[in-house]
Order: C-alpha cells, then sequence, then structure tokens
C-alpha cells in the first residue's frame, strides 16, 4: 500500500455541512473510510467510521443547506458529540492504520474533496488538533476520476455506471456517501490495474 501511493493511506472522507463555508458553517457529519489491499494488489475497503457532531459555538446554520441534507443539527437522536471529540473520534483509527500500512500520512479521497478537505482542516484548527493526519493539500477527487473512466461526475451516475448499487434515499448521509465514494475509487483503481496500468508503471521502475 505504502508504494502504490508514494507513501500516502487513502483514506475516504465526506461530511455533511450547514452551508459551503468552512469558517462559517457548521460541521454536522463526519465519515472516514479507510482502505486496504489484498494479497493480489486490489484495493478494498478496511473500516468504517463516523460521527454526528453539535455545531460549533457561533457557527452559522444555512436553513436551505439544512433543508438539503434533511438535518437537524439539535435533534437529540442525532447523539450528536463536540467537534474536538467528533475529530478525535475519526483521526485516531486513521493514524493507526497510516502505521500498520508502513504509510507516513492519509490523503484524503472524496467527492469534491476540496469542499471535504477545507471543513476537516478548518475544523482542526478551530480544535487546535496538533496531528491531523491528513496531507494538508493534496487530494484525490472521485470527481475527476469518474469523469475520465466513465464520463460523468455526479456520484450516483458515476457508481452506477461502475455497477455499484446507489440508493438515492440514502443519499447526503455522510456515512453512506462515504462508503459509495470508497466503493467507486477502489474500482476505478482496480480497473486501472485490470487494464495494466500500474503494471507497466512498475515495469519503468526496474
Amino acid at each position: 500500500m505504502a508504494d502504490r501511493f508514494r507513501g500516502f493511506l487513502p483514506v475516504v472522507v465526506d461530511v455533511e455541512t450547514a452551508g459551503f463555508n468552512p469558517r462559517t458553517d457548521a460541521l454536522l457529519e463526519i465519515a472516514a473510510v479507510t482502505l486496504t489491499m489484498d494479497e493480489n494488489g486490489y484495493l478494498m475497503i478496511d473500516q468504517s467510521y463516523d460521527a454526528n457532531v453539535i455545531p460549533f459555538a457561533g457557527a452559522n446554520l444555512e436553513q436551505s443547506a439544512l433543508d438539503f441534507t434533511g438535518i437537524d443539527p439539535y435533534d437529540p437522536a442525532r447523539n450528536a458529540i463536540a467537534e474536538q471529540d467528533a475529530l478525535e473520534k475519526i483521526f485516531k483509527p486513521i493514524r493507526k492504520s497510516i502505521k500498520s500500512h508502513g504509510c507516513k500520512r492519509a490523503v484524503l479521497v472524496g467527492h469534491n474533496a476540496s469542499f471535504d478537505h477545507s471543513f476537516v482542516t478548518n475544523a482542526s484548527e478551530r480544535c487546535n488538533v496538533k496531528r491531523n493526519p491528513f496531507h494538508p493539500f493534496s487530494t484525490f477527487d472521485t470527481v475527476s476520476l469518474a469523469g475520465l473512466a466513465y464520463g460523468h461526475t455526479v456520484l450516483a451516475k458515476a457508481c452506477d455506471l461502475a455497477g455499484i448499487d446507489f440508493d438515492g434515499k440514502q443519499a447526503h448521509s455522510a456515512l453512506y456517501d462515504t462508503l459509495k465514494t470508497a466503493e467507486l475509487f477502489c474500482t476505478i483503481v482496480n480497473h486501472w490495474k485490470d487494464m495494466g496500468g500500474w503494471d507497466m508503471l512498475l515495469a519503468t521502475r526496474d
């Protein structure tokens, strides 16, 4: 795994938020899926982690965003936890996975990855997280990869074209979207391997 992505461990992330501004708008859900590799070099889902998040003090809550996701930030049934606790719940197993795979850092994989990366980064800064496991600016974006592989950039449609089941009723849940993004990423990477692309690159290193 460490050799496949230049020492980076791909970790798929999705967030649900109360707006588009990562500095002012609340982070409401965060989910992460770690990946691993089987003995034949195929990428696969390892573990998943998620948390519902209490809006940070003074956070902006855009009603249009709440209507879109269907999230009531103050519904007690969410069992939401403080932002700092949510980040630690997600980051701790990621750090362990980085170590166990012999990698040096995680790289965030997302569908429109810059959006998720910006919210994770800003939340980490607000909470004074000292060991954010993610690379500060590099990401893998399944929007671009799906556009290349399937000619489509919408997650649901790209999954359909890749032969991955997608339930629109479960979409806009951070955990569900993360799992589907992870399936899509693994499918594209593994398809590249099956086409001989990875073996060709390995041959150039010899």
